[in-house]
């Protein structure tokens, strides 16, 4: 198992989390830098190993790619927004979802159990 494996429900909680914080540190945005993340997710307590599921949540493919590249690490974007995304959806099938929105422009899935704290209206 991966050090950074998560089950759905921890993903869920971490995700709800650090957007909480993300939100109440630097406001609402399309994207957050992997700095930001990393600084949400340290001050919501969680270790550096599950980190890189933030970052595919909320940055950029391009942002994730470059901290992954800096770092000698090989993550793959698609895949763990994809997994991260059927696991908040509780198991529904992304397979035509473009994955490359935003956490904000997920609006037409019902997320709202883990954004109850974020008026996406």
């Amino acid at each position: 198992m991966p050090a950074c494996h998560m089950k759905p429900a921890d993903k869920k909680a971490f995700i709800g989390a650090v957007g909480k914080e993300l939100v109440r540190a630097n406001g609402k945005k399309k994207y957050y830098k992997p700095t930001e993340v990393r600084r949400a997710a340290d001050s919501c307590g969680y270790p550096i190993d599950i980190h890189c599921w933030a970052y595919c949540f909320f940055s950029t493919p391009s942002d994730f790619a470059a901290l992954h590249d800096a770092a000698g690490e090989v993550c793959d974007y698609v895949a763990m927004k994809t997994e991260m995304l059927a696991d908040l959806a509780s198991g529904s099938a992304f397979s035509l979802l473009d994955i490359d929105l935003s956490w904000l422009e997920w609006h037409d899935i019902d997320l709202s159990s883990i954004f109850d704290w974020f008026d996406i209206s």
